[in-house]
């Protein structure tokens, strides 16, 4: 039962899917000397039914090692890397519906020719993981749009807080300008499991402050 709901849930994925950031706005990644707040992990929950598939078609893309760093150095370096997977993989994969039916034809896959917003989400994961960066720092998160669909998204643990990659823009955003209400996240100790995300209040003023460094 409970990888039917959340197969019904990935049904839901296709609005916000299917946009690829075609207009594209501008990609500046946040710069601040004082770190945010970062994402929060509540109790454990179920990982997406298809991500357990996922797993199972890419086991390399699912292993975590507990003595790697749980977020990375936003160097220039770093910087222009994030950026430059954002975009290519943003213009690499046309946007496409999918089903994830009962009859599972469907699945999360890395690098299709077409596919939806689980596949830029996977294919620009295993790209930073080839790249050389850690695991515990590249967390998929479902999350739900301001109108209600699911959708899912790259956060990346940085020492200056955690950043969104997202096929709906070529902005790199800090999770909490984004207007998503986040639900789950993956482990940052263990790639195949998930938790909730503990949602907290932010004043107006923090909110404010990253939407200025992430439109400049």
């Amino acid at each position: 039962m409970a990888w039917r709901v959340s197969t019904i849930f990935f049904s839901a994925i296709l609005a916000s899917c299917l946009l690829s950031g075609s207009a594209y706005a501008r990609n500046r990644l946040p710069q601040d000397s004082s770190p945010p707040w970062p994402i929060v992990e509540g109790s454990p929950t179920l990982a997406p039914f298809q991500h357990v598939r996922f797993c199972l078609r890419y086991p390399l893309d699912c292993k975590s090692d507990p003595t790697e760093n749980q977020r990375i150095d936003l160097t220039t370096e770093n910087s222009e890397l994030l950026k430059r997977v954002n975009h290519s993989v943003n213009a690499a994969i046309a946007p496409a519906r999918k089903s994830y039916g009962p009859d599972l034809e469907d699945g999360w896959t890395i690098a299709p020719a077409a596919g939806d917003c689980n596949d830029y989400a996977v294919t620009k994961r295993h790209e930073l993981l080839q790249s050389g960066l850690p695991a515990n720092a590249l967390r998929l998160s479902v999350v739900k749009t301001a109108s209600g669909i699911g959708h899912l998204v790259l956060v990346v643990a940085t020492t200056r807080g955690d950043i969104v990659m997202d096929n709906l823009t070529e902005a790199i955003r800090p999770w909490q300008s984004t207007d998503y209400n986040w639900l789950k996240i993956q482990s940052a100790a263990d790639a195949r499991f998930w938790y909730q995300v503990k949602t907290r209040g932010p004043s107006i003023s923090q909110v404010e402050r990253q939407l200025r460094l992430a439109d400049r």
